[in-house]
C-alpha cells in the first residue's frame, strides 16, 4: 500500500471542456457557473450539441491532490471508477501526476464525465454525469491510507451522494483515531443549502478546516460577508476563504490574514481554481507554514491553473515557489 502525507476524497471524474457562449448555456436551460447534475442520456445529449472539446482527468479533490503532488507533496486520492476506458485514462492521468491511487471499481456503472463548458468572461458552468461516483461508500474508505495521513481532504460534492454523509462520518471516524486532521471543501453553495444542517453539524464535531468561496460562505453565514467572516470561529478552527479577482483570506478566531490575487494572469478559464487553492494552502499548511505563507501558496497555484484550459497545473508548481 502506497503512503500519503495528504488524502484527498471525492468524484473521480473526466472532463470534457468546450467553449460555449452564454446564449447556448440558456438554450440548454443550464444554470450558468454552477455545476449541474445529468443522466447518462442528457451527458449523451450534451457530447453530440458541444463544439470541439479537450478531455482531461479531473474531478474537484483528484485535481486538489494532483495539485499537491506538483508543489512536490505527498498526495493521494481515494475515489470509484469503472473499468472501462475512461477509467483507465483517468488512473494513468493521476497516477502519472505522482498521486497515490489505489482504484476502487464500480462494475455497474461507467466512470463519470463532468460537461465543462467555459463562457467568454471565462466563468464555467459545469454538467455532471456522476456514473460509478454515486456508488463510493464507507466500505471504500481507505483506512490505512487516512490513517497514516497527516491531512485527510473531502470534497463538499460527496455528501451529495447517496452514501457521501456515510463516507462522511466513517472518514472521520478513521482520522480521529488516528489524529489525522480533517479539512472539506463546501464545494458550492448548493451543498451547503441543501444539506445545510447535517453538512454544518459535520464541520462544527469533526472538522479542523474548511474552504469556500463567498458565495458558499454566505451560504454558511446569510447577510453580510464582514459578518460572515467574523462568525466562522464559531464554526470552525480555521478557514480559508477566496474571493476571486479580492484575493483571499484565512481566518482563526486569533488571526484574520489577507493574501492580493495575482493581478499580472490573464484568465482563460477560472476551472479548478478552487481546487488547486486548497492544494497550496493544504501543502503549505502540512509542512508547517502559516497561514499567510499557505494562503500565498495557494494563490499561486490558483493562478497557474486560471491561466489555460483544463484543471490541472501545466508547469510543475514547486518550480513557481
Amino acid at each position: 500500500m502506497s503512503s500519503a502525507s495528504i488524502v484527498t476524497i471525492g468524484n473521480a471524474i473526466v472532463d470534457i471542456i468546450s467553449k460555449a457562449d452564454d446564449q447556448f448555456i440558456i438554450d440548454q436551460g443550464m444554470e450558468k457557473s454552477a455545476m449541474n447534475l445529468i443522466d447518462g442520456d442528457r451527458a449523451s445529449q450534451l457530447y453530440d450539441a458541444i463544439g470541439p472539446a479537450m478531455e482531461v482527468s479531473g474531478g474537484s479533490a483528484a485535481n486538489t491532490a494532483v495539485g499537491i503532488s506538483s508543489f512536490g507533496g505527498s498526495a493521494g486520492f481515494i475515489g470509484k471508477i469503472s473499468e472501462d476506458l475512461l477509467g483507465k485514462v483517468f488512473t494513468h492521468d493521476i497516477s502519472a501526476a505522482g498521486v497515490a491511487f489505489p482504484p476502487v471499481y464500480d462494475a455497474d456503472h461507467p466512470t463519470a464525465c463532468s460537461f465543462i463548458l467555459v463562457t467568454p468572461d471565462t466563468e464555467r458552468t459545469m454538467n455532471t454525469y456522476l456514473g460509478a461516483c454515486i456508488t463510493l461508500n464507507e466500505d471504500d474508505m481507505n483506512e490505512e491510507l487516512i490513517a497514516g495521513a497527516d491531512w485527510v481532504y473531502l470534497e463538499g460534492y460527496l455528501f451529495d451522494a447517496p452514501r457521501g454523509p456515510g463516507c462522511y462520518q466513517r472518514v472521520a471516524e478513521i482520522a480521529h483515531a488516528n489524529n489525522t486532521k480533517l479539512a472539506l471543501s463546501l464545494s458550492d453553495a448548493w451543498c451547503v443549502e441543501r444539506h445545510y444542517d447535517a453538512l454544518t453539524g459535520f464541520i462544527a464535531d469533526h472538522a479542523d478546516l474548511i474552504f469556500g468561496n463567498e458565495d458558499e460562505l454566505l451560504s454558511l453565514f446569510p447577510g453580510d460577508f464582514d459578518a460572515a467572516v467574523k462568525r466562522l470561529p464559531e464554526l470552525v478552527a480555521e478557514a480559508a476563504i477566496t474571493k476571486g479577482a479580492g484575493g483571499s483570506m484565512a481566518v482563526t478566531s486569533g488571526e484574520v490574514v489577507a493574501v492580493p490575487a495575482q493581478q499580472d494572469i490573464k484568465v482563460v478559464d477560472t476551472t479548478g481554481a478552487g481546487d488547486l487553492y486548497a492544494a497550496g494552502y493544504l501543502f503549505g499548511r502540512q509542512r508547517g507554514d502559516g497561514l499567510e505563507r499557505s494562503a500565498q501558496l495557494a494563490t499561486i497555484a490558483a493562478s497557474e491553473v486560471i491561466s489555460h484550459i483544463g484543471a490541472r497545473p501545466l508547469d510543475r508548481l514547486a518550480d513557481q515557489i
